[in-house]
């Protein structure tokens, strides 16, 4: 059994970094009463990581080309759990913030790795098995996330969910020393680092995010949010000039010149945003208005997660033959009518078991389209970008669930104020502000607005739904546009749509 120790290493750290991306969802409530935190600082421990994820990947993955693969994987597990650590032992919403950018970091060079170390480790059917297996671990980090955050919460506390890295990461890097060996791109170090492309696409990405972020509090005419959005422009600006105009661009913008892989990448983004956004709010909602602990809240989520990984796990036999356009339109289809479901059967006075059938609705819909995203995005690009073509998949996955955070946050808190002041509340605008952050309502008047808690809940999320339908709508008009029909034979020599690429690529991937 030693062969499969690289997969084990390998798997270790991928399934610790997907893990962390929603592991701190139902721990939110209790992260905000131990630190003071607002809302929006809510939104960031979660955004900062999709962020830092998303900035870095690509980067991430050429330095691994050139000074090592297992070596920047060490690396990022290293950083990771220096990272985990500091996170655990933070005194401040500001604090947990910055260690979660640097956790993210780490998690861009693990997540960069994986796939090269498994290719180089494992040939002809042990490779199948190999990137099977990796597959598996990640949809399975999707549906653990909450239920691992919620039994730490509740047992241990909230810090235990950065604290439980650290033996498993001392693990994965014991692991691959003794097994792991060595790879790199031969002609990497003749490719040079894309620095400015890097800095100008995080500083896009991270002014956009924070725009929407301070959107939800303020209102989208403040002169800071029209700065920042200014700023956002600016830099994406520079981005796309610094590709076009440098020696080694980190993406070759003229893939974008084909449609399909131009509405894979509109997919992937918009995929994330309506399936897995809304989860934070929901989250909040459980444990805020209906009173659950964070066990019962993250049971309640793990049916989107499930069901996704079911169709992508189990489905593919099924689903084989359809061309990419169908089974990625349709899974987004699903997915926004999943979220629309929700926000239909949700009103004040309704538990949690109205939210089922449309979770169950949207996973299934995530579950159809995860796995023919990667495929196809792999499908069409020339061989030599086929690395490129997966790095920037996994940029637009992390990317849209950072921004969708954002932007379902403002909608939540939006339907949080019109709740409030239609049922006649005296501060809507703070009282919406406490609600969002887990808060109870405190002062003079706080027994009168008890009963406003639950209708104002159910306004905020069922506008928080209907964001998430509109979105997955939206992909999957831009998917049924733009992509079109894959050959099943070789295209670009490049092997067939449902590659190993394709079915391995499940639902964790999505954020």
């Amino acid at each position: 059994m030693r062969k499969w120790l690289p997969l084990t290493a390998v798997c270790l750290g991928a399934f610790m970094l997907l893990v962390d991306v929603t592991i701190v969802t139902v721990a939110l409530p209790e992260m905000a009463a131990g630190l003071d935190g607002s809302f929006a600082g809510l939104q960031w421990v979660m955004d900062i990581y999709a962020l830092a994820l998303a900035a870095l990947l690509l980067g991430a993955g050429a330095l691994a080309d050139r000074a090592g693969r297992r070596r920047v994987y060490l690396g990022g597990l290293g950083l990771f759990a220096a990272a985990s650590l500091a996170c655990g032992l933070a005194t401040g919403a500001g604090q947990l913030i910055a260690f979660r950018a640097v956790q993210g970091a780490g998690g861009a060079a693990m997540f960069a790795t994986t796939m090269a170390l498994l290719s180089s480790s494992y040939q002809g059917r042990d490779r199948g098995v190999a990137f099977g297996v990796w597959g598996a671990v990640n949809g399975a980090a999707a549906a653990a996330g909450p239920v691992i955050g919620g039994v730490l919460t509740e047992h241990l506390g909230w810090r235990w969910i950065f604290f439980i890295n650290l033996p498993v990461c001392a693990l994965a890097v014991y692991v691959t020393r003794r097994a792991v060996a060595e790879s790199r791109d031969p002609h990497g170090r003749a490719k040079g680092l894309d620095l400015p492309g890097t800095a100008a696409f995080t500083v896009g990405a991270a002014a956009l995010t924070y725009a929407l972020i301070r959107a939800g509090e303020h209102g989208w005419t403040q002169p800071a949010v029209l700065g920042l959005l200014g700023l956002a422009a600016v830099a994406l600006a520079a981005f796309v000039a610094a590709e076009l105009r440098g020696a080694h661009p980190m993406l070759d913008l003229s893939l974008f010149r084909d449609r399909t892989f131009t509405g894979i990448l509109l997919g992937a983004l918009l995929l994330s945003g309506a399936a897995f956004s809304s989860l934070m709010q929901v989250s909040l909602w459980l444990q805020s208005a209906e009173g659950m602990g964070p066990v019962a809240a993250g049971l309640v989520l793990v049916p989107l997660s499930l069901a996704a990984f079911a169709v992508s796990a189990f489905g593919g036999r099924w689903l084989h033959g359809l061309p990419p356009r169908l089974s990625v339109g349709c899974g987004l289809l699903l997915t926004g009518a999943g979220a629309l479901l929700q926000a239909l059967m949700l009103d004040a006075g309704d538990g949690w078991p109205v939210l089922l059938p449309g979770l169950v609705v949207a996973g299934l819909g995530a579950g159809l389209a995860a796995p023919a995203l990667a495929a196809t995005a792999m499908a069409v690009v020339p061989p030599a970008r086929a690395g490129m073509a997966g790095g920037a998949l996994n940029t637009a996955r992390q990317l849209g669930n950072a921004l969708g955070i954002a932007l379902l946050g403002a909608a939540f808190q939006a339907g949080l104020v019109r709740g409030l002041t239609g049922a006649g509340a005296a501060d809507a605008h703070g009282t919406a502000q406490a609600l969002a952050a887990g808060r109870p309502v405190e002062g003079a008047g706080a027994a009168g607005l008890e009963p406003l808690v639950d209708p104002a809940f159910a306004a905020g999320l069922r506008d928080t739904f209907v964001v998430s339908g509109v979105l997955g709508l939206l992909g999957a008009l831009a998917v049924l546009v733009l992509v079109r029909t894959v050959p099943a034979a070789t295209h670009r020599g490049r092997t067939p749509v449902r590659s190993r690429e394709g079915v391995t690529a499940g639902p964790g991937l999505s954020g």
